[in-house]
């Protein structure tokens, strides 16, 4: 089981908890990057095992075409830097445009779609 962890503000959280909001979004930056992509930023085959089209790999996210998503299984929330948590499956991880009232901007972003809530 491979866990990505992430705080989250009060309001989101509660959103989340209450089953109104299925997914997450996460800005497409160079840290999310090496969170979210095989890659890490890198245009290596050695490194990755696939080659990227181009060596920005913001680039290739956006495009769609070079983004090869880490293989997390589920996702933990944390409610801010407390210890209250809930963990969730997660089913996949995109790019696209996501809902501006579960607080998404008006572009692209990753969305990281829930599954089921484990605890």
């Amino acid at each position: 089981m491979r866990i990505l962890d992430l705080p989250l503000k009060a309001v989101w959280y509660l959103m989340i908890e209450s089953g109104e909001k299925p997914e997450e979004y996460r800005k497409i930056t160079d840290y999310w990057i090496k969170r979210l992509a095989k890659c890490k930023g890198h245009n290596s085959h050695d490194k990755t095992g696939f080659w990227c089209k181009k060596a920005n790999c913001i680039s290739c996210v956006t495009r769609g075409d070079g983004f090869h998503q880490e293989e997390y299984t589920h996702v933990r929330f944390r409610y801010g830097y407390t210890k209250r948590t809930m963990l969730f499956k997660l089913n996949s991880i995109s790019i696209g445009k996501g809902n501006p009232a579960w607080g998404a901007p008006n572009h692209e972003v990753f969305i990281l779609k829930l599954g089921e809530k484990i605890k």
